[in-house]
């Protein structure tokens, strides 16, 4: 067990959507291919259920109704059933009022991740500041290229947020982790550990946990698939459009290939990755 305190890890997805698959997968196909909106329910002894992230909900329809924001999703075509939000769905496998829900880790501030927010009234967010100051005041077509829809946050989402602070205790890592800057003991706890992985998103943050049987690495948008960096294979440079560094990219890409090396035994888990999540996809 890699983190200090046990915790129950399932793997969800609320809605998908559709890209060649070539765009994400150096080699990749022609063909159109789901990529699941996943987010993670996390349990903790003592703060219950945590998210990491929520994929989508019906708001990103609404919130994409006019222009500039419907273009997102007519460049990025979205799929999503009535019923399938993240909110729904922990009501009805595990009969849990989204009420009761007071943390949700944010990796990112795309809308694939935070679509879901607003549906949690009682939660207060965790992520990488420099993570929100980078689409905080974007409008228009500049919100649009960085994947950020400003109305699916909440309106007190200022007044509900707990960003990682610069002075936020700093751990090593494990040996042989190609992550020389550490992590964030998000808890304080040792039991989540938050992990910089800056390049598709500013900010974007991993979270490594461990449960009684397996330890995880969910990697967010770090990777698009498992299969990438199994095999080592980057996207296309078309990806490199919406990533606001990609210098920063293709050296978290390439460590995150030697993680899966080193240590073959950990799970490492990319949200979108249909292969870990198109079973839970609604």
């Amino acid at each position: 067990m890699i983190t200090s305190i046990p915790l129950e890890l399932t793997l969800h997805a609320a809605g998908y959507c559709t890209h060649p698959e070539w765009v994400t997968l150096r080699g990749g196909s022609l063909r159109s291919v789901r990529f699941p909106a996943g987010f993670a329910r996390i349990v903790h002894p003592q703060y219950g259920t945590i998210l990491y992230d929520t994929g989508y909900s019906e708001r990103f329809f609404s919130a994409t109704q006019h222009l500039p924001y419907a273009l997102y999703k007519l460049v990025t075509p979205v799929i999503y059933h009535a019923g399938g939000g993240a909110a729904s769905q922990l009501k009805e496998k595990f009969g849990l009022d989204p009420a009761e829900v007071k943390l949700i880790i944010l990796s990112h501030f795309h809308a694939d991740h935070v679509g879901g927010l607003r549906d949690f009234p009682g939660a207060c967010f965790i992520y990488l500041p420099h993570a929100y100051e980078a689409v905080r005041q974007l409008r228009g077509l500049a919100a649009v290229r960085r994947g950020y829809l400003p109305d699916l946050l909440p309106d007190d989402f200022a007044v509900r947020s707990l960003p990682v602070t610069p002075g936020q205790s700093r751990i090593p890592l494990p040996d042989g982790w190609p992550f020389p800057e550490g992590g964030y003991d998000l808890l304080g706890d040792g039991s989540l550990i938050g992990v910089e992985l800056s390049g598709h998103a500013d900010g974007l943050m991993g979270l490594l946990l461990s449960t009684t049987k397996h330890d995880y690495f969910l990697c967010a948008d770090a990777v698009w698939s498992s299969r990438a960096y199994r095999e080592n294979l980057p996207p296309h440079p078309l990806a490199g459009l919406i990533m606001p560094n990609r210098q920063q990219y293709r050296e978290n890409f390439e460590r995150l290939t030697l993680l899966a090396r080193r240590f073959p035994e950990l799970r490492i888990i990319p949200a979108h990755c249909s292969e870990q999540l198109e079973q839970a996809s609604p």
